[in-house]
């Protein structure tokens, strides 16, 4: 089983610009820089065959190219206790259209629907306990906050390894959103994929 969501990843002037945001906040575990994401479908653990299946799905996404821009920051959790520190996205309708394009080819391999809708955001740290007053300084002071506008001309699947200092992403397959791929699956995919087949064929007698 592999656990894999869908994600933008950033050029690296943007995750400059995201990981200078990182300090300021006491009880704050910091996202990595070369981890910052921007989510666009968790998908969960699946097999090799689903996981197969997903990435088809994937790789028939067509739309233009657009143009992408961060901006401002906030938080999730209880007013006083959040729990996940972030930053946000300015309003996109390309955006919104290569998400639901997105949660439409997963949907197509059978997996279920996400109930939870779509915030799009980088995660910047998750928090514990952070101080009240720290954390509201960190947002005021930072509510403007903008990123260099990059373009968007592609979209990756990751895999997701749970480890005990936090979880770690790499990225399996790339998809351009002209319809053209980026390097090959990882060798989890197929690794899964035999693994099932050999299953199959046990279970089945052949």
């Amino acid at each position: 089983m592999i656990r894999l969501f869908v994600a933008l990843s950033f050029p690296d002037e943007v995750r400059r610009s995201l990981a200078a945001l990182c300090a300021g906040v006491p009880g704050a575990r910091w996202a990595n820089p070369e981890q910052f994401h921007l989510t666009l479908r968790f998908i969960g653990e699946v097999d090799g065959r689903t996981a197969r299946a997903v990435s088809d799905e994937l790789s028939s996404i067509i739309m233009p190219n657009f143009e992408l821009s961060l901006f401002g920051v906030g938080t999730f959790g209880d007013k006083r206790k959040a729990n996940t520190l972030w930053a946000g996205v300015r309003p996109n309708p390309a955006l919104n259209r290569l998400q639901e394009k997105v949660d439409n080819a997963v949907l197509r391999t059978g997996l279920p629907p996400d109930r939870r809708k779509f915030a799009p955001h980088v995660t910047l740290a998750r928090l514990n306990n952070a101080p009240f007053d720290r954390l509201g300084a960190f947002l005021s002071h930072h509510a403007l906050y903008s990123a260099p506008p990059f373009l968007c001309d592609r979209f990756t699947l990751y895999s997701s390894f749970l480890s005990s200092s936090g979880a770690i992403y790499t990225p399996e397959h790339v998809y351009r959103l002209d319809g053209t791929s980026i390097g090959e699956e990882g060798d989890w995919m197929a690794d899964e994929a035999e693994e099932w087949e050999r299953s199959e064929a046990a279970a089945y007698g052949y």
